[in-house]
């Protein structure tokens, strides 16, 4: 028996998260000059950083001498949400907190629930802890929550959700996810990933936050990579009952947010100007796309995200076209959309030069 063949079976069984294609590695394949790519696959801010949190990051410089000190940052989102601190748990990215909360609640002879087309890395933090995967068929490429539920099984130990979802970028009405967590059994948890809240738009009613106070079972989390312009950074944080925020912190690796990204996040919470713009540039972006992909006759799916994915054809020729122009979109064949890419909302030059490119490729 080989050493390989001592480690965990459902360990072997993951297949690694694959991240959008980087600006330096596409420059290295086709000899494209970097300042000549445009990437539009990882759904990140085009308008970088807020001022504030650069601001903050260049003050924080002088402290990387210290082990970090997370009580300002908690503080911060405390005051943001309404939440006490023993209520909040840190992560290195909300990605964190999903593995996390996996390592809390799954193990073998457990089961966990997430629907078709849902963010990859649910059954990867889930298979990380052994539990049994329960893949639910998607409707209209989003969540089925009613068949969800009926997917509980009396070994199920958590459920998750996505709102907005990546990648298709579709969202459960609140009061739907109310619905379901009445009638999901008490001692289910359900994580709700909210990585794409900020983005939502003004007439969306609810917060699911108001059913933090309801159900001792939810946790919901939330991050800086997006609106907030701090993907390189890596910080999230979760909310949910002070019960579970004490099992989170018992695995939380110790100092699993670093200096600079919390003195970042905490000045990125105060900067309201910056996601109020970044709001505006990203409802124009989203504008100026989907009138782009009906004037070209490309099927898209309505979006509540940062981003869009649309239909291809042949997505993955046509991938190889727009990264042959320097336009790097995402492919979802591994989410099960084979005929499916994903093009993040960038700045106004970037979403026109990837819809000329696009035009080019379909050619």
């Amino acid at each position: 028996m080989s050493l390989l063949d001592q480690s965990l079976p459902y360990v072997r069984a993951i297949s690694p998260y694959q991240p959008g294609k980087p600006i330096t590695q596409l420059s290295r394949e086709l000899g494209i000059p970097a300042e000549r790519i445009v990437k539009l696959a990882s759904n990140e801010n085009p308008l970088g950083m807020s001022p504030k949190a650069k601001a903050a990051l260049q003050a924080a410089v002088s402290t990387l001498e210290r082990y970090p000190d997370d009580f300002d940052l908690k503080a911060a989102v405390a005051a943001h949400t309404g939440f006490g601190a023993e209520r909040i748990v840190l992560g290195n990215g909300s990605n964190d907190l999903l593995d996390i909360a996996a390592r809390v609640f799954l193990a073998p002879g457990r089961s966990t629930i997430f629907s078709q087309h849902a963010f990859a890395v649910y059954p990867l933090a889930s298979l990380t802890a052994g539990a049994e995967l329960i893949a639910v068929p998607a409707r209209d490429f989003g969540h089925d929550i009613e068949a969800m539920l009926a997917a509980v099984r009396p070994d199920t130990r958590l459920v998750w959700i996505a709102n907005p979802n990546n990648p298709t970028g579709t969202f459960l009405a609140h009061a739907r996810i109310g619905a379901f967590l009445r009638a999901l059994p008490g001692d289910v948890v359900v994580v709700i990933d909210e990585a794409y809240n900020e983005y939502l738009p003004a007439g969306v009613e609810g917060d699911s936050k108001d059913y933090l106070g309801e159900f001792p079972n939810l946790v919901i989390t939330r991050t800086f990579s997006k609106i907030y312009g701090l993907a390189g950074l890596r910080v999230g944080y979760a909310l949910t009952s002070a019960a579970i925020a004490d099992l989170m912190n018992r695995v939380r690796q110790p100092f699993n947010c670093n200096n600079l990204a919390l003195a970042a996040a905490a000045a990125a919470l105060g900067d309201d100007e910056f996601v109020a713009r970044s709001q505006r540039v990203n409802r124009a972006g989203m504008e100026q796309l989907t009138a782009g992909f009906r004037r070209l006759g490309f099927e898209f799916i309505p979006s509540y995200g940062n981003f869009v994915t649309f239909r291809a054809g042949d997505a993955a020729a046509v991938n190889e076209k727009l990264l042959r122009q320097g336009v790097i979109v995402r492919p979802i064949a591994g989410y099960g959309m084979p005929e499916w890419l994903r093009v993040t909302i960038g700045a106004e030059a970037e979403n026109r030069r990837f819809l000329q490119a696009l035009e080019s490729a379909r050619g």
